[in-house]
């Protein structure tokens, strides 16, 4: 009598997945291919896998092992209360930038009109939750990489947020002779011989996304030297940057004649958002 094979389980896959790549990621990636959520997984653990189910997991299993971002083989990835798909041409959006969002809405009034822009979009994480967040304002998004703003784009016709605009510009110059009551960024801010550049995930993200000179702060420098000239009289910049860079940050704010200079922590009490206003 032929000897019994053990059937290919929920349980089985994430077991056998389990030397080769971190559990949390196995088991998005398993979500994934399944369609389900994640609480799924554990109510139907001993449930049999399709063989083609099964293929599309090693395959993707074994993009995850040679280093390839989660978010990217699935295409999608959270923030704050939204659903985002992501590609290679933009920025894997992570919780930390969750503080700028916050930040920012606690300067925009809550059923008020505002003009908000977002510098440097991606795949427009900033501008969409403050838009879902502020629906009588209007907010622009803007990016450099035409790609980044295509994914954007998709994810705000997706998501029904029809109070954003999106341009193509580096930086300022998409927005020339306009003025916000807020401005947010999450700009480049690594430094360009970051050894972390050739690690983890950063491997795989945009280049211009991540490093911005010497020092990492290129980009920081011509956002804040050009911001007195785009914000309305009372108006906030707020930018993201790295745990190291807060006090060179608040330099720049107040250089550009910016008050209530401040920088705020992350959850790992890590300096990582800094602001300032203009003088009303």
């Amino acid at each position: 009598m032929p000897a019994m094979t053990r059937p290919t389980t929920v349980r089985r896959l994430l077991e056998e997945a389990r030397p080769r790549v971190d559990p949390e990621d196995a088991a998005l990636l398993l979500c994934h291919v399944l369609g389900r959520p994640r609480g799924w997984l554990f109510a139907h653990a001993d449930d049999p896998v399709a063989d083609a189910d099964e293929e599309a997991f090693a395959s993707l299993l074994a993009r995850r092992a040679r280093g390839e971002p989660v978010a990217y083989l699935c295409g999608r990835r959270g923030f704050w209360t939204l659903e985002l798909a992501v590609t290679p041409d933009t920025l894997i959006p992570r919780p930390e930038t969750e503080l700028l969002v916050e930040l920012a809405l606690q300067r925009l009034p809550a059923g008020g009109a505002a003009d908000i822009a977002d510098l440097g979009t991606g795949s427009g994480a900033i501008a969409l939750a403050l838009a879902s967040e502020r629906p009588h304002a209007r907010v622009t998004a803007t990016d450099a990489s035409a790609a980044a703003l295509d994914v954007a784009r998709d994810n705000a016709a997706r998501l029904g947020l029809g109070n954003v605009e999106f341009r193509q510009g580096d930086w300022f110059d998409a927005v020339a002779g306009r003025r916000f009551d807020l401005v947010a960024s999450n700009p480049p801010y690594i430094a360009d011989d970051d050894p972390h550049l050739h690690m983890g995930d950063l491997r795989h993200e945009p280049p211009a996304a991540l490093s911005s000179g010497p020092d990492g702060l290129d980009a920081i420098r011509a956002i804040t030297a050009a911001a007195p000239a785009h914000l309305v009289p009372g108006g906030w910049l707020l930018l993201e940057h790295g745990w190291d860079q807060g006090a060179a940050v608040r330099a720049l704010l107040l250089a550009a004649g910016l008050s209530e200079v401040a920088t705020h922590a992350d959850l790992e009490q890590r300096d990582r958002i800094s602001l300032g206003r203009l003088p009303a």
